[in-house]
């Protein structure tokens, strides 16, 4: 039985390959809240009156790309900041390739950075955000280790 621990803070990886998941997730995670700004300014409406999307939605997905995006650069909750980012870049995949009938690859609206999002959050959601994080530190807080081992 996987307990809860376990789903919000994955045993980190060895070696160099936290400092690649630290690079990973401070240069998403700044694209995020980049995309994510703009959007905070009207969180409820920045798709339009017109968009048929409920300003709840909207909302949400705001608060996951915002603060999912600073979430993964402190390293703070990141699998459960990963599953926001992941729901959202499914809904932005499904309105650009299939609503839209927009390209994998080419003239916006392409649909690849949202599958290329997703694969990242899918990757932070089994991986966790590595040993550079707050998260690790929580983790081996919370289970009674020493902070560096």
């Amino acid at each position: 039985m996987i307990r809860i621990t376990e789903l919000l803070y994955p045993s980190p990886p060895h070696g160099r390959a936290n400092v690649g998941l630290l690079a990973v997730r401070v240069v998403a995670g700044l694209a995020f809240m980049f995309h994510g700004w703009s959007k905070i300014q009207n969180p409820f409406g920045w798709m339009g009156a017109d968009c048929g999307t409920p300003g709840v939605f909207q909302a949400m997905a705001t608060l996951s790309e915002f603060g999912g995006g600073l979430a993964w650069i402190i390293g703070l909750l990141v699998p459960l900041a990963s599953a926001g980012i992941f729901s959202t870049m499914c809904v932005a995949w499904w309105k650009h390739a299939l609503v839209q009938g927009a390209p994998f690859v080419g003239k916006p609206p392409s649909y690849e950075l949202a599958l290329l999002y997703a694969a990242i959050a899918v990757l932070f959601m089994l991986c966790g955000p590595g040993r550079l994080s707050l998260d690790c530190v929580i983790a081996k807080w919370w289970s009674g280790k020493p902070a560096r081992e």
